[in-house]
């Protein structure tokens, strides 16, 4: 059975997976959404970027799980990918959703150049946090009020380290399975990163028209997205 572990963006927990987890359940996979320390009902704790791969390994050995699909949407694509290297056969496949990718010694915030100032001030003006973001930050993003007020009201502020501490990983990111779903209304290429761990035979390339928070505005298809990542291998491929 796929075992799905779901891991949302910056200032979301696993509430944010609620629309994604029925169509998942139906096919028959185990699915686990996961909130990361210091967010959401787990508030309070202070955490750096290692104790959120922590808690991502931790929760696949607590399980007991195997053949897990680990999904990592926005920030949480750093954490995912270098969790998903230290569990080693219990993984089948990472899916990155609109996300970063952990990149050997650098942060959330290196692969912001013009915004990281912004960042890391607002961090230091907010007793180490993130602020939540607010209803402008949601603009064009296919959501509808709904959306936006139910993202909005269940945000909580980010532990601010997570998004400055450097990522640490072993081998090279495009040896792993992995799916990358591109949401072209946040922006319509991916990051040099990307493209360039896309050239891997291990990985592969999948896009939805809709904004930076899929499993608000298109749940349904999110959902049958990772079925289809979760799938057997094209022709040819080694993934």
């Amino acid at each position: 059975m796929t075992q799905f572990v779901l891991v949302a963006g910056a200032w979301l927990g696993s509430w944010a997976w609620r629309d994604v987890e029925p169509d998942l359940r139906a096919a028959g996979s185990g699915v686990h959404p996961l909130t990361l320390s210091g967010l959401a009902d787990k508030q309070g704790p202070v955490a750096g970027l290692q104790t959120h791969v922590q808690d991502i390994v931790d929760e696949v050995e607590r399980l007991g799980l195997r053949d897990v699909v680990l999904v990592g949407h926005s920030y949480a694509g750093i954490p995912v990918g270098q969790a998903a290297e230290r569990i080693g056969d219990r993984l089948a496949r990472v899916v990155f959703v609109d996300s970063n990718v952990p990149v050997d010694g650098e942060s959330f915030v290196s692969g912001w150049p013009d915004g990281r100032a912004g960042v890391e001030a607002a961090i230091a003006a907010n007793e180490g946090f993130w602020p939540s973001p607010t209803a402008a930050d949601c603009v064009d993003q296919g959501l509808t009020d709904e959306h936006i007020a139910r993202f909005i009201g269940g945000a909580t502020p980010h532990p601010g380290a997570t998004l400055t501490d450097p990522a640490v990983l072993a081998g090279p990111l495009g040896l792993l399975p992995a799916t990358y779903v591109k949401c072209l209304l946040d922006w319509p290429e991916p990051s040099p990163e990307v493209a360039e761990l896309l050239t891997s035979e291990r990985w592969r390339l999948v896009t939805m028209n809709t904004g930076h928070w899929p499993m608000f505005s298109q749940p349904r298809e999110l959902a049958r997205i990772l079925l289809d990542a979760a799938g057997p291998a094209p022709a040819g491929s080694d993934a």
